[in-house]
């Protein structure tokens, strides 16, 4: 073969191989390493681990395929990336919300972990010291053994939890935290600048999350007057109320709880009393269900609120008939309840007791 024809025959090949790796490059086809993509929500913060998971194949990782010392892609392809829908803390030390770029460094114990401002390129081939937004380091650990490059989130809690990437037999774990009443409160104020602030719900809401975390109660108080506001309701009452008493305010508290059983339903005052039995308080809740059967004597819920006092009295034929008139006015999804009542009484056993 003449040395023109060979070097025509090797330009082709060439431009065979340039075409094959241009058309795997613009083409969705299936890779070694695949796709993945995991979230963690701590408190209202979304944690995005997008990443491709290559495979242990009888190599040797940590050392040789991944050196020590050197920057790795901490998995496989385009860069593995972590966004952050909020504020977070890595290790304790404060990051913006955005996505990054994850890169680490492996160590034979340490690690370091590089979240770098630059998340569009290939690998760590082009990583950049200088656009790194936060670098911290952790310590690796033995793991059970994983074949393809794994993230998890592990340890959640409430304010924070541990990402952990898993490959082979070692893992390399680090905490995020997030201020989450910080976070949620700045959220609400948002929130409740759009529809929600023509219901009564959405102030309600926003304020029985911070009585539930016992957060900002001034916040709170001012969000549950807005909602009683809005539309006065058994509901955000009874939630007014509980939050003077929350705050000291015993008096203010009383008035409101008045104000909230005068407008509450026979059923809403019902379940009150049903509370106040769970709290150990009968007294409380026979003085209740009384209110109910004065207010709707022939109510479903104020005949069975009625029933209770008698059972707890002894009076199991009273007792009986009442919820036996109960039952004809009663959804059907109530009335298996109801038969079992009937059949307590019928035995002569107290209704209040489980």
């Amino acid at each position: 073969m003449s040395k023109l024809r060979l070097a025509m025959v090797l330009a082709g090949l060439s431009l065979v191989s340039s075409l094959c790796f241009a058309q795997s490059a613009l083409l969705d086809l299936p890779r070694p390493s695949q796709h993945a993509v995991i979230t963690q929500r701590i408190g209202i913060t979304d944690i995005t681990i997008s990443y491709h998971r290559p495979l242990v194949n009888k190599r040797e990782i940590w050392g040789k395929l991944v050196p020590y010392g050197d920057v790795w892609r901490a998995g496989a392809n385009e860069n593995t990336t972590i966004s952050f829908s909020d504020p977070v803390s890595i290790e304790g030390k404060p990051l913006a919300k955005g996505t990054y770029g994850l890169h680490m460094i492996p160590g034979q114990d340490e690690w370091s972990i590089i979240f770098s401002n630059e998340h569009t390129a290939w690998g760590s081939f082009t990583y950049k010291q200088d656009e790194d937004a936060l670098r911290v380091t952790v310590k690796s650990r033995p793991s059970e053994f994983h074949e393809a490059l794994t993230y998890d989130f592990d340890d959640v809690k409430a304010d924070s939890a541990v990402a952990t990437l898993s490959w082979e037999k070692l893992s390399v774990p680090f905490t995020v935290s997030v201020d989450v009443h910080d976070i949620v409160k700045a959220s609400l104020h948002n929130q409740l600048q759009g529809l929600a602030q023509y219901t009564w719900e959405g102030w309600d809401d926003a304020a029985n999350y911070l009585l539930a975390e016992k957060y900002d109660l001034d916040e709170a108080l001012k969000y549950e007057d807005t909602s009683v506001r809005t539309e006065e309701r058994y509901d955000n009452l009874m939630t007014k109320s509980i939050i003077l008493k929350a705050m000291g305010r015993n008096e203010e508290s009383a008035a409101v709880r008045k104000r909230g059983l005068e407008v509450a339903t026979a059923y809403q005052l019902y379940g009150y009393g049903r509370q106040l039995q769970r709290e150990g308080k009968q007294d409380e809740a026979f003085d209740i269900y009384r209110q109910a059967v004065k207010k709707n004597p022939n109510d479903w819920v104020a005949l069975l609120g009625s029933a209770r006092i008698h059972s707890a009295q002894g009076d199991y034929d009273s007792a009986l008939k009442e919820v036996k008139l109960s039952q004809t006015g009663a959804p059907d999804n109530q009335k298996i309840f109801l038969v079992q009542m009937i059949k307590k009484l019928e035995a002569r056993q107290d209704i209040n007791k489980n």
